[in-house]
């Protein structure tokens, strides 16, 4: 339960606590966390946790203990949500990104998080210690490098592959992509019967902001698990079967049909004790970026 909680509060702070100052009350957040099943110990527990991790900080304001995101924390929320609400693949520039590295034993835990982080960025593995890429992540990779300070262990290339095999064949052999694949199938089949069954529902006014609430952010929660595990691949080198794009279509016209009410019930758990955090003018509640582990 306790990964679990800390989960969803970053799901909450990436969909929602992001666009209102990233700043929050404790007790807000006990009480939103409370509509999922998730007790105030679990809270706290999580919360402190992601402090020692440095995704969020804390103030104390009159007795009153506030979180808010870090620039770390802002910056993945900010590239997942990029991610999580494109709709289309980008076109190839044809060139690959090649990160190599021999990092020695005595930093293994170094190496293990490295992997993770490659993962979330979208790298392959090509072959081991071996990571490719066909997006532009030069910056990620610049960051990477200097938040472990592993210059000494890695290099990496930006290049052309001449063959003798064609481009889609290391696809194949660095990303398992009948699994997500499989994934999206699951996600479709799931969400598409949630979707027809609760717009039918909200246009006869029978759900509640606080249902709203929890099944949007129910939803960006399952559609964010697919920021580990596909690498967000060009369409030049998708494969035929492919149907993220189906799922990424439903996502977002189920994410549009629960954005109001789920914003007004945050809105009204958030206001309670959040006077000094502002919300964001410029926050649309339909279309907006997000998101993290």
């Amino acid at each position: 339960m306790g990964e679990n909680t800390r989960s969803m509060i970053f799901t909450i702070y990436g969909d929602y606590i992001h666009h209102y100052g990233n700043k929050i009350w404790i007790g807000s957040l006990i009480g939103l966390l409370k509509e999922f099943g998730h007790n105030e110990q679990a809270v706290r527990v999580a919360v402190s946790r992601m402090l020692k991790q440095g995704w969020i900080q804390s103030e104390k304001v009159e007795n009153r203990s506030y979180y808010f995101l870090t620039k770390q924390g802002i910056d993945r929320i900010e590239e997942a949500g990029n991610r999580i609400f494109k709709l289309n693949p980008s076109e190839w520039d044809g060139k690959w990104r090649v990160l190599m590295y021999t990092i020695p034993e005595e930093k293994r835990q170094i190496r293990d998080e490295l992997r993770q982080e490659l993962l979330w960025s979208g790298f392959g593995s090509f072959s081991n210690a071996c990571w490719i890429s066909p997006n532009n992540l030069e910056k990620e990779v610049k960051l990477l490098i200097e938040k472990y300070d592993i210059s000494e262990y890695v290099d990496f290339f930006v290049s052309e592959y001449i063959g003798p095999r064609d481009n889609k064949t290391l696809v194949e052999k660095s990303w398992p992509l009948e699994d997500v694949v499989e994934k999206y199938e699951e996600f479709i089949i799931t969400y598409s019967k949630q979707f027809f069954a609760n717009q039918e529902i909200i246009s006869r006014g029978e759900m509640t902001d606080a249902q709203c609430f929890v099944e949007r952010t129910k939803l960006v929660h399952e559609y964010r698990k697919f920021l580990f595990i596909d690498p967000g691949l060009p369409k030049e080198l998708l494969p035929e079967n492919w149907n993220g794009n189906l799922a990424a279509t439903l996502f977002n016209q189920y994410y549009q049909l629960l954005a109001e009410p789920a914003s007004r019930f945050f809105e009204s758990i958030f206001k309670e004790n959040n006077d000094l955090c502002k919300k964001d003018d410029s926050y649309d509640a339909k279309h907006h970026p997000y998101m993290i582990q």
